[in-house]
């Protein structure tokens, strides 16, 4: 009998308080009241390094040993939750977003060096540029084009105060399971940075 694959990523957790901030961005943007939207849980929210898709269980340890590789000498930074935006604009919104600022040079090297350690495991590098953000709802493929429309307007004329800072201080192999009542998300391995 074959094991079942896990469907994981590799992602930065929140603190409790940024995933609450955001929990209220979500609010006051009413982002609930569209039948066509479909929200992110806050406790879900995550800002997502690579996505690696459904990986035989064997494959685990090599997979957190390229995460240590390539977290050596990556010591604990800042990052900041910033501006609404929409992949892939605000007139044809399919993913509402929240931007995220502070030491992107780092974050996105870390990045770099994780995707490119991860080749030789058989996972293919990124083709498009990593845009680091956390994303918030997504529009349902059905949405009418004139609805999408409408509801980006709303998005990106709301004023919406984000400023929430965190410590990034480890890199976490996450598991993802897909249930009716949407994905559920539980840590595999924790790799801790260092000062």
């Amino acid at each position: 009998m074959s094991e079942q694959p896990i469907r994981s990523f590799i992602a930065i957790e929140l603190p409790e308080e940024a995933k609450k901030g955001l929990q209220r961005v979500q609010s006051e943007l009413s982002l609930g009241r569209y039948p066509f939207v479909k929200c992110v849980s806050p406790e879900g929210i995550h800002l997502t390094l690579k996505f690696l898709g459904n990986i035989p269980e064997p494959k685990l340890a090599a997979i957190v040993k390229v995460m240590e590789q390539s977290s050596q000498g990556v010591t604990p930074f800042p990052l900041q939750i910033t501006e609404v935006g929409a992949f892939p604009n605000m007139r044809r919104p399919r993913v509402i977003w929240v931007g995220i600022k502070g030491e992107l040079d780092k974050l996105i090297g870390w990045q770099k060096r994780l995707d490119e350690g991860l080749v030789p495991l058989g996972f293919p590098k990124e083709e498009r540029p990593f845009t680091p953000h956390l994303t918030l709802a997504r529009v349902r493929e059905n949405c009418s084009p004139a609805d999408r429309l409408r509801f980006g307007e709303t998005v990106a004329t709301a004023h919406v105060e984000i400023d929430y800072k965190f410590t990034v201080t480890s890199l976490n192999l996450m598991r993802s399971q897909l249930r009716p009542t949407g994905a559920v998300y539980s840590r595999l391995a924790e790799i801790k940075l260092h000062c």
